[in-house]
């Protein structure tokens, strides 16, 4: 029997197996199905936060849920394309008051992982770089790392990082429904679906800028290159329209989707043990937060729907998407989280060599 050449082998490693193409399948299916009756019950952000709790749930009884990088890559890109089609010269303009409301985020996430730090020790008697990590918000990849470094309590922080993510991103856009800050559940798009040339062009710039991007280790490189590749293209005016209503559907499905199967890599007994201390310091943590929105809200003309998401405490893929999705200025959404994710990812190792340790033990 003749044996395989080099190139058949290398083109058949590439190709998944079996049982990884049942469990992609099962995954895009179990988040269509949950997108779809949330968006039919017209629930707000139905199609993400539906993909999202059906894939949640499916993974936390024990199925083994997930999608191929490459597919995330794609569902990201997606993401970021839809995301720049948005983009106007208003929003541009809007820039030059981004440094104040920046700054002001900065404090503002130190008093939310420092808050939500002290409940935790208080409360659930965690220690304190366990605490110091668990309530840092975001930069979820650099905080396990350094939890592993640490010997830090790796799946409490794992549990009480994706539950926030969770509930933030199903439940923002109810709360902004509720006060008359985001549209009803129909889905609309805000701009007109661009020809198939424009659509083939914004794709190569995605995948371009975005390879450049994950070159220099850029945070998000996938969903911010598809971003800053479609924002540039179409405010320059060389590109019209932004997806097809089918594309944004998928993409929105997509990233509720991928945000769901985090929940694969926590089991059923590790959530159960680590949930109040997860709700309570996300309840900390927003309310510290909402402190320093209305400060902003009080003292300058920012939106009161764009601080909202942009000081939640999630997620930059979830929280983009829900910017997408509630119509909210993706540019100062994604400026804000992009600021965090730096000031989290510089600050946060510091943070907690200085005040991590336990010898000096909390008053009781």
């Amino acid at each position: 029997m003749p044996l395989a050449s080099p190139d058949r082998l290398s083109l058949i490693r590439l190709l998944p197996t079996r049982s990884a193409a049942l469990t992609t399948i099962e995954t895009l299916a179990l988040g269509s199905i949950g997108g779809v009756m949330f968006w039919w019950t017209e629930l707000p952000g139905g199609l993400i936060s539906g993909a999202m709790i059906a894939v949640a749930v499916a993974a936390i009884a024990g199925r083994p849920l997930a999608l191929p990088p490459v597919l995330s890559h794609i569902v990201l890109m997606t993401l970021g394309i839809s995301l720049g089609s948005m983009v106007s010269p208003q929003m541009l303009r809007n820039m030059a008051d981004y440094p104040i409301t920046i700054a002001v985020l900065a404090l503002a996430t130190f008093g939310a992982t420092f808050g939500s730090s002290f409940y935790l020790q208080r409360m659930h008697g965690w220690d304190r770089a366990s605490a110091l990590l668990a309530g840092s918000p975001g930069a979820l990849s650099q905080i396990i790392m350094l939890a592993t470094e640490k010997n830090a309590d790796v799946p409490g922080i794992a549990v009480v990082q994706t539950l926030r993510v969770i509930i933030l991103t199903a439940a923002l856009p109810l709360l902004l429904s509720l006060m008359g800050l985001a549209p009803h559940a129909h889905l609309t798009l805000r701009t007109p679906p661009a020809t198939p040339l424009s659509l083939a062009i914004l794709a190569v710039a995605a995948i371009a800028v975005s390879l450049v991007l994950r070159w220099l280790k850029f945070p998000a490189s996938w969903m911010f290159g598809a971003m800053l590749a479609s924002g540039v293209l179409h405010g320059s005016g060389w590109i019209e329209g932004g997806l097809p209503l089918w594309g944004y559907a998928l993409a929105l499905i997509g990233i509720g989707t991928l945000i769901g199967t985090r929940f694969a890599r926590i089991s059923g007994r590790t959530l159960a043990a680590h949930v109040l201390a997860a709700i309570g310091s996300f309840a900390v943590a927003i309310a510290i937060s909402a402190v320093f929105v209305t400060a902003i809200v009080l003292t300058t003309d920012a939106r009161l729907s764009d601080l909202i998401v942009a000081f939640s405490p999630g997620a930059m893929d979830a929280m983009l998407a829900l910017a997408l999705t509630l119509h909210i200025d993706p540019v100062f959404v994604g400026a804000h989280h992009l600021a965090r994710f730096v000031f989290v990812s510089i600050a946060t190792p510091g943070i907690v060599h200085l005040f991590g340790s336990d010898d000096d033990e909390i008053d009781d």
